[in-house]
């Protein structure tokens, strides 16, 4: 498992790249060790998706009746969906750069895609502590999570042009396919495993 250390040297690959400096590379492991090694970045978004479990326990029974409770089975199947939101793009993405004859780009695609789930994990977590102890601030929230999804779109965008050059159409199409399946297949996964709160 990647150091705090070297998750911190990731980060800073990854900030590079997003400010349009090709040295980011040479922060970053794209080699096919470094590819398996970046799916750690899950374990070290942990804490981060336990807040936002927790939450999502609170927000279903909310809806529910008085009494209800939810037992192991909950949290397993919102770690089916977890395990859809890690997995699904990086297969989309690899499928995406075979059509296009660009596999030769998945490794650094993969890399870059999991260690930026780490911050965006994170800062989302952050959004929901603020949904859960500050009263009255849910519009604040959904302002705030609508800049962090194009704060999010601006770096994947800017990261996927250092990888595959500037070609504006496949950056989109690469960007567009990494984000929108995975969260129609994220909506219909809570629906199909009942853990979507009733009503909403």
């Amino acid at each position: 498992m990647p150091t705090f250390k070297e998750v911190k040297y990731y980060l800073a690959g990854l900030w590079l790249l997003v400010s349009n400096d090709p040295r980011g590379f040479h922060y970053l492991d794209i080699s096919d060790r470094g590819m398996a090694r970046s799916f750690w970045a899950i374990l070290w978004c942990v804490p981060s998706i336990g807040i936002s479990w927790l939450w999502w326990q609170d927000a279903y029974l909310s809806a529910m009746p008085p009494g209800s409770a939810v037992g192991p089975a909950f949290f397993f199947r919102l770690g089916l969906v977890e395990a859809a939101n890690w997995l699904v793009p990086p297969v989309l993405a690899g499928l995406l750069l075979l059509i296009f004859k660009a596999d030769d780009k998945f490794q650094p695609v993969v890399v870059t895609m999991n260690w930026l789930g780490l911050p965006l994990a994170y800062l989302n977590a952050l959004l929901i502590a603020l949904v859960a102890f500050v009263p009255g601030s849910a519009g604040l929230t959904a302002i705030l999570w609508l800049v962090l999804m194009m704060a999010l779109i601006f770096a994947l965008t800017r990261i996927l042009r250092m990888i595959c050059g500037p070609n504006p159409l496949f950056v989109a199409a690469l960007t567009l396919m990494m984000m929108v399946p995975p969260m129609l297949l994220t909506d219909f996964l809570q629906h199909f495993l009942g853990v979507y709160p009733p009503g909403s």
